[in-house]
């Protein structure tokens, strides 16, 4: 990473969500806001309706490109990289960069993985950009049918800092509630807005990151919604009842959750409850005590070579032996962001807490692993009662 502080970064947030799903329609409304007179729009065309002619008739400020279609993610990334380098300098006046903001609107068959990989790590993009947020279009019309057929819309799902569902107006309540139990499993912590006719407020889907445009202090309690999760310890054996659908609604109080251990409304009782296992675990992992630094190192790479492309996301503040600053660390399938010290903690509270959302890795996997590394080290201290 340069030495740049992470608030001077620019900001990308990636709009993702599967075809149809009114992605199109929420930027064409979304770039006619002053909150993005000051962004780039990079719009990855596939097979959908192009933008520029709309968004330059709404809005001169807005400078548009378009990348070749492809929705092979290495097609993408090789694009996506020259876009961003290019565009500093592309669409700079008097050498200053015209542009505070990206926004890209990703192609709605693609993994968004390799664009996050491409922020975090790029030797020539991380120095520059910084992810703020991944905003997911669900069609609340369709969105049952969607997850069903097509586990890439699962994955952009659960990887979510907000979800927008649209056209609620086209559907009834018991279609609403089957739907919100579900993504209940796939995603509880991203918040869920509701959206007609692409209108969006800009401060719902903008500045969702760790640091905001503004440098202002870091809002970790709103990047990690650690509450959106079970309890790390008292719930540690849910998933072995999840088949079961006798859950209740209090979702946040479990972990490891598909959205049918909610069970359906009566009158779907007759449907397998496994048919909508969506394979996604969603839990929080805290520890007590400083981790030795080569725990941690250890642990993540581990995880990472055995389980990778399975977790989907971790968030974490972690304290580790040796800082007194908390450490940072986000990644997405197998790629780590580089860890970043923050200039305090958020609060009294000094345990390391991490987030993660998996597909068929269970939370037994993640505590095993990490305690079995720690126990390695006699340097690590007493084990947590």
């Amino acid at each position: 990473m340069s030495a740049e502080s992470p608030s001077s970064l620019i900001p990308v947030t990636l709009l993702t969500g599967f075809l149809g799903s009114g992605k199109t329609t929420v930027l064409n409304h979304l770039v006619r806001q002053p909150e993005l007179a000051d962004a780039l729009v990079i719009i990855n065309e596939f097979g959908e309706m192009a933008l520029d002619h709309l968004l330059v008739a709404h809005s001169t400020e807005n400078l548009v490109m378009e990348m070749s279609s492809g929705c092979l993610c290495c097609t993408i990334r090789g694009d996506l990289v020259k876009t961003l380098r290019d565009i500093t300098w592309r669409f700079s006046r008097g050498g200053q960069r015209q542009f505070r903001r990206v926004l890209i609107e990703t192609t709605g068959l693609a993994d968004p993985a390799p664009i996050i990989h491409t922020l975090m790590t790029h030797p020539q993009i991380a120095p520059k950009y910084r992810l703020d947020g991944i905003v997911t279009t669900v069609d609340m019309a369709t969105g049952m049918h969607t997850l069903d057929r097509h586990p890439e819309a699962v994955k952009q799902t659960a990887v979510a800092d907000a979800l927008l569902l649209t056209k609620a107006d086209l559907v009834s309540d018991e279609q609403r509630n089957t739907l919100l139990r579900r993504l209940d499993g796939i995603n509880p912590a991203a918040p869920r807005w509701e959206v007609r006719g692409g209108d969006i407020a800009p401060q719902k889907v903008l500045n969702l990151g760790l640091f905001s445009v503004d440098g202002k202090t870091p809002d970790v309690a709103r990047w990690l919604r650690e509450e959106a999760y079970a309890p790390a310890h008292e719930h540690a054996h849910d998933h072995h009842v999840h088949d079961h659908g006798h859950h209740g609604h209090t979702h946040l109080e479990h972990e490891s959750h598909s959205h049918h251990e909610h069970g359906h409304s009566h009158a779907h009782a007759h449907h397998d409850v496994n048919r909508h296992d969506d394979h996604i675990r969603a839990f929080c992992f805290h520890v007590d005590e400083p981790i030795p630094d080569e725990v941690l190192t250890d642990w993540l790479e581990l995880l990472m070579s055995f389980v990778g492309s399975n977790i989907l996301r971790v968030k974490g503040i972690l304290n580790v032996e040796g800082s007194t600053q908390p450490i940072v660390v986000h990644g997405v399938q197998h790629i780590f962001h580089p860890p970043v010290p923050l200039p305090a903690w958020p609060s009294e509270d000094r345990r390391s807490r991490m987030v993660f959302i998996t597909q068929d890795v269970d939370r037994e996997v993640v505590e095993r692993t990490f305690e079995a590394l720690r126990q390695a080290l006699p340097q690590a201290g007493e084990p947590t009662a």
